[in-house]
């Protein structure tokens, strides 16, 4: 959950005021973005030798972890927006790769800006041959979650230049890397489970629809996806993209 930014009243002391009945002594909260920081309730205590009080919110169902330019959400109320965005819009009018440029850069790309960064993906699609032994080596029965995020974990081990994240080129590719890579090791994971051969991404396809043919399709036919699945699936990916970047893209 992030911490939503709203203008304070001119005027106003932004500070909450608690009274700790039991020693009748009076602290002053800083209020931040209608938030008050978990660390400020240690100074109350009953004794000086005190730990301090700390917040308890079993399952984070109150509880604001960081500050996001990318993500607003209510969910009392409905609402959800992608860096300002309405979600209903962005999965009416947009893709789910338009919609992942918004995230990671901010605005939404321009007609060169979305094949620009598509070449970028398509250009790490292929995956790394010890991947796909890594998957092999995994026993027929194993969880398909399981192979995925062991294989997913395997990439840092490949591109070591990953953990440059003050470099923007390095981000990029990273960025590039697991979008492209992300849904050709998921099929891999759950064909091996199945036992059915694996398939390649198909450049020629978009990106639900390749996810739809690596894991459902046939590798000795190559119709084109069903387009209201497709489409469903977009959506979906839409619905759920700031889950995959939102720590990515607040670190630029």
């Amino acid at each position: 959950m992030a911490a939503k930014g709203k203008p304070s009243e001119a005027g106003k002391a932004r500070t909450l005021s608690v009274v700790d009945n039991r020693t009748g002594k009076q602290y002053e909260l800083p209020i931040e973005h209608d938030t008050v920081r978990a660390i400020d309730l240690r100074q109350i205590k009953v004794d000086p030798a005190d730990f301090g009080m700390m917040s308890y919110d079993p399952a984070f169902m109150n509880t604001a972890a960081c500050k996001s330019t990318v993500t607003f959400i209510d969910g009392e109320k409905g609402i959800l927006r992608y860096r300002g965005y309405p979600i209903d819009q962005l999965a009416e009018r947009r893709t789910y790769l338009e919609v992942a440029y918004l995230l990671m850069n901010g605005d939404l790309p321009t007609e060169a800006q979305l094949n620009e960064w598509t070449r970028g993906i398509d250009t790490h699609s292929t995956l790394h041959p010890s991947l796909t032994h890594i998957i092999d080596g995994f026993p027929p029965d194993a969880h398909a979650m399981g192979v995925f995020v062991s294989t997913l974990a395997a990439l840092s081990t490949l591109y070591p230049e990953a953990k440059q994240i003050s470099d923007p080129e390095a981000r990029q590719a990273a960025a590039y890397r697991l979008l492209a890579t992300g849904p050709t090791l998921a099929a891999f994971a759950y064909r091996h489970a199945i036992g059915k051969p694996y398939i390649h991404p198909d450049p020629s396809l978009s990106y639900a629809g390749n996810v739809l043919r690596m894991m459902f399709g046939d590798p000795d036919v190559s119709p084109a996806p069903d387009p209201v699945l497709e489409r469903a699936l977009d959506v979906l990916f839409i619905l759920h993209a700031d889950h995959e970047q939102n720590c990515s893209a607040n670190a630029m």
